[in-house]
C-alpha cells in the first residue's frame, strides 16, 4: 500500500468499503443496521480526516472505529429500551407514562454529594497532567484522539495517563479514612 500521506479518504474509502460493510453485518446482523452502522463509521473517519496520515495500521484504525461504533450504538439502545417499554398500539397510556421515575430520594442526593466533593478533592490533589488529563476524558468526555491534540501527545501516552491517573487517585481515596468511608458508606 502506498504511504498514508498521499492516501486520500476517496482511497480509503475504496479500499476498505467492503471490509467495513462485512464487519458492520457481521457485528449487527441485519442488513439495514449495518448500513446504518458503517454510515456512521465513515461520518467518523472524515470527522478523524487529519488523522489518518498519522495511522500506520489503517486496517487496524478502522476496525477500532467500527467496534467502537457499534459498542456504543448497543449501549445507547440498552439505555434507551431499559426505561421505555414497548408499548402496544391499542394502549392508551401515553409513552412517558411508563418512563420509571428516577429522581434520587434526598438521602441518595446527599451521599452522591459528599463522593463528589471527596473525588473533586483527591483529583484537585493530582500532577496537573494527570488531572488534566481525568478532566478531559471524564468531564469534557473528549475522546483520547481529541485528547492527544490538545496535550501535543501520542494516543498512547493518553492512555497510560488515564490509566496511571486512575491508578494514583484510587491510591489517594483507599490512604485517606475519611474518604474510603465516605465513598464505601
Amino acid at each position: 500500500m502506498e504511504t498514508l500521506q498521499t492516501t486520500t479518504l476517496n482511497e480509503v474509502y475504496e479500499e476498505y468499503n467492503r471490509y467495513i460493510y462485512h464487519l458492520c453485518l457481521k457485528l449487527t446482523r441485519n442488513k439495514a443496521e449495518a448500513e446504518d452502522l458503517m454510515q456512521e463509521v465513515w461520518v467518523k473517519v472524515v470527522r478523524y480526516e487529519s488523522y489518518v496520515a498519522q495511522v500506520d495500521h489503517l486496517k487496524a484504525w478502522l476496525t477500532t472505529i467500527c467496534m467502537n461504533t457499534f459498542r456504543d450504538r448497543y449501549r445507547k439502545n440498552v439505555r434507551r429500551s431499559k426505561y421505555m417499554m414497548n408499548q402496544p398500539d391499542t394502549l392508551d397510556v401515553p409513552v412517558l407514562d411508563l418512563v420509571p421515575n428516577d429522581d434520587l430520594s434526598t438521602e441518595e442526593l446527599i451521599e452522591k454529594e459528599d463522593v463528589a466533593k471527596v473525588v473533586q478533592e483527591k483529583i484537585s490533589q493530582l500532577d496537573g497532567i494527570y488531572k488534566n488529563t481525568l478532566l478531559y476524558f471524564y468531564v469534557h468526555q473528549l475522546s483520547l484522539i481529541e485528547i492527544a491534540d490538545i496535550m501535543k501527545v501520542s494516543i498512547g501516552t493518553v492512555k497510560s495517563r488515564l490509566f496511571r491517573a486512575k491508578a494514583r487517585l484510587k491510591e489517594m481515596v483507599l490512604s485517606d479514612e475519611a474518604a474510603t468511608s465516605a465513598i464505601m458508606a
